[in-house]
């Protein structure tokens, strides 16, 4: 088996496992990254969002082979920026997080939005965000979230 080399949460790992294993799988139980958590296992709720080379992605329906050679950031080490920071008080005051299911992903959706667009319109937030499920909030709140830390954390983008 060709071993499979990337970038995870800024360190290099290399491993000799099944390519065909979903990202989430092996972020999960190989290296006990629950942050990214499966909703669905069909990519249609976002909860188990990640970046790649800083562009979103859904793990559950990303096969292991796919992430060599690339960069893959997990909320726990997105958690370490101050991108992070800003997003996460800009979601306590909001009121952006309630049962906190969706969180990490709603986090990692807003960080691929704001590297791209960094001073998004509301309707900009929405598409966003649209990757991803809520069941609590009602969305109202994680938007004027993702809008607050734009604003609050400008320069960081």
């Amino acid at each position: 088996m060709k071993p499979i080399k990337f970038s995870l949460n800024g360190e290099e790992v290399i491993l000799a496992l099944d390519p065909s294993l979903r990202l989430l799988d092996v972020l999960r139980d190989h290296f006990h990254l629950t942050g990214s958590k499966e909703g669905c296992g069909e990519g249609e709720c976002g909860a188990c969002a990640v970046l790649l080379d800083g562009h979103i992605i859904n793990s559950c329906c990303f096969p292991l082979g796919n992430a060599n050679g690339h960069s893959v950031v997990t909320i726990e080490g997105y958690s370490k920026t101050k991108r992070y920071k800003a997003l996460e008080d800009a979601f306590g005051e909001e009121g952006g997080m309630q049962c906190g299911f969706c969180t990490p992903g709603m986090i990692i959706a807003a960080e691929s939005l704001l590297n791209k667009n960094p001073h998004p319109t509301e309707e900009a937030i929405r598409i966003g965000i649209s990757g991803n499920l809520c069941r609590c909030t009602g969305y109202n709140m994680i938007v004027k979230a993702v809008k607050r830390a734009s604003e609050k954390g400008a320069g960081l983008w």
